[in-house]
């Protein structure tokens, strides 16, 4: 489903007329575009299942969840990061370097990741105490 892929509806009928009105543009396109249109709005993969009862998909809405951070390769420190940002809008170095314990190189280091690797932040204001960080696309409070 993470490909292309043939098409094979589960009931034709239906499905053709679902393409003759409309609903339909294309066979074997729509698991991509969703899975396209999901990150382009920054939106967790959806997840598809297959049981005897049917095909399903299944949406997650909020990417600022544990264990989606968790499966994007953030370490703990940086999903209490995200998770801090979530709530207050905005973190500091030093804010960052409160809530983990850790040095101010750590601090720096692991913001910066979330900066250029990650893309869950972006960082703003003037030189030293004035940086603070961001979510992507979120307007300055």
């Amino acid at each position: 489903m993470l490909i292309k892929h043939p098409s094979k509806p589960f009931n034709p009928e239906i499905a053709s007329a679902l393409f003759r009105s409309g609903y339909i543009e294309a066979w074997g396109r729509g698991t991509i575009k969703m899975i396209n249109e999901c990150e382009r709005f920054r939106l967790p993969r959806p997840e598809y299942y297959f049981d005897m009862s049917g095909f399903f998909v299944k949406f997650n809405r909020d990417i600022y969840s544990h264990e989606f951070l968790s499966k994007s390769g953030l370490n703990e420190r940086q999903i209490n990061a995200v998770l801090f940002v979530r709530k207050s809008g905005r973190i500091t170095n030093t804010e960052y370097q409160s809530i983990n314990s850790v040095s101010k190189r750590t601090a720096s280091n692991e913001l910066s990741d979330l900066v250029s690797k990650f893309k869950f932040f972006e960082k703003e204001g003037s030189r030293g105490a004035g940086i603070f960080y961001k979510k992507v696309g979120q307007k300055t409070q």
